[in-house]
């Protein structure tokens, strides 16, 4: 239950892997420009599309999106983008897969330019990248004007570290229409895995001069967060995350989802970065955002224990030893109380007693708890990396040190990870 990978799920919510032409969208296209042409005849399913472009250009997806996508395809149930809008905006795996399945059965009567480009979104999810930028490419050439292949080319590129080529293709989108903040957003993530902190900060800082009046885009206002981690300037980070907790929650999304995330971020660098007394008090103001939310109740019971999590850590980190055991006690106690449901938190729980275990300087435990944790998440490798370096095993922690700096996912884990790592590996 801990906040690992947190802040990439609301991430991806944010910024879901769907790119359509803010500039334009319907059969007709205008100025004889070279634009995909989208199979249907329902002028109500064209408006509820275009709000749906808005609503993702602007960072303003939530329930209502889906609710437009659902209108969409009342509107026209032949309607191919229709469906595939719907899947990509569906809340359950189940529901995507059922849609996107009606997507493809119908695109085969759409447009060319439809179908395909429906074939390559449906490859990019499935991990299929060179398939998905052989067509994105020729969909480009074939239709020069078609801002959301520029987007989805852009983004494949991102995913696969063609970073290059990537920034090429979020130029060309914003050359079409550069008036809503995503593709200067994703031009900021290319300079943050570049390194370019300067550069990434004055590409967010362009998007939120675009943001939607009321809005509290998550992907720029992290994007300048992690690039002040980065350099080092934690206060500068933490008070961006703070202005961004003050706007998210007088936004409407705050409605949709708690600013918990946010909490738990500034939580995180508190801990960190010396300071486990004010992590303790960001990790209850985040939760205190849950019990009277519309979360349901294995989430609220989620994130009861990532604040028991948190709590446990910054414990440790004060030298709060038995206070701190206590918590993991009662992580091991809602894991095991919660059955079948409880067994996914292991991990996390192993998270815990490692980091328990490092702050107490018992190292050989701590190895085998974090080698039990999740493995994917950089932060989770950084620790082990640190525990083996206290046993002394110099090959197993480059090895981590060096697979944490090739990490391409922009998460708060990374930002917390990647620096130590790349000095330890200069060492």
């Amino acid at each position: 239950m801990s906040t690992s990978n947190s802040t990439w799920r609301i991430a991806a919510v944010a910024a879901m892997l769907l790119a359509v032409s803010v500039s334009g969208f319907g059969a007709v296209r205008n100025n004889g420009k070279k634009k995909i042409e989208f199979t249907t005849e329902s002028k109500e399913a064209r408006d509820y599309v275009s709000q749906i472009v808005s609503q993702i250009e602007t960072f303003q997806v939530g329930p209502q999106t889906t609710a437009l996508a659902k209108k969409a395809v009342e509107a026209d149930p032949k309607f191919a983008f229709g469906y595939y809008l719907l899947a990509t905006t569906a809340p359950t795996p189940a529901e995507n897969k059922q849609y996107s399945e009606k997507a493809v059965e119908l695109s085969k009567n759409a447009s060319d330019g439809e179908r395909r480009y429906i074939e390559a979104v449906l490859l990019t999810r499935a991990q299929k990248f060179d398939e998905a930028i052989s067509i994105f490419l020729d969909l480009s050439k074939s239709y020069p004007d078609e801002r959301m292949v520029q987007m989805l080319l852009g983004q494949v590129y991102t995913n696969t570290g063609k970073l290059i080529e990537a920034k090429n293709a979020f130029e060309k989108a914003i050359q079409l229409d550069g008036g809503t903040p995503r593709a200067y957003t994703f031009l900021g993530n290319i300079e943050l895995l570049k390194g370019d902190y300067g550069k990434a900060r004055q590409s967010f800082n362009a998007a939120l001069a675009r943001q939607a009046k009321g809005s509290a885009p998550f992907g720029p206002n992290y994007g300048i967060a992690f690039a002040y981690i980065y350099e080092g300037n934690i206060k500068a980070g933490l008070k961006q995350l703070e202005a961004y907790q003050a706007d998210y929650a007088s936004s409407p999304q705050q409605q949709n989802f708690p600013a918990v995330f946010i909490w738990n971020s500034i939580a995180r660098l508190h801990l960190e970065y010396g300071k486990p007394e004010d992590a303790i008090k960001a990790y209850q103001k985040g939760y205190d955002t849950i019990p009277g939310s519309n979360l349901d109740e294995i989430q609220k019971k989620t994130w009861l224990g990532r604040l028991h999590h948190g709590t446990g850590r910054a414990l440790a980190k004060m030298g709060k030893n038995e206070e701190a055991w206590k918590e993991a006690d009662l992580i091991k106690k809602m894991i095991e109380e919660n059955g079948k449901e409880g067994e996914a938190f292991w991990p996390s729980y192993h998270y815990l007693v490692g980091y328990l275990k490092l702050e107490s300087g018992e190292y050989d435990k701590a190895v085998e708890h974090l080698k039990q944790t999740d493995l994917t998440d950089p932060f989770h490798k950084l620790l082990l990396a640190r525990a083996y370096d206290k046993t002394g095993d110099t090959a197993n922690s480059q090895k981590l040190y060096r697979e944490i700096t090739e990490f391409n996912q922009l998460t708060l884990e990374r930002a917390l990870a990647y620096p130590e790592a790349k000095r330890k590996l200069k060492a």
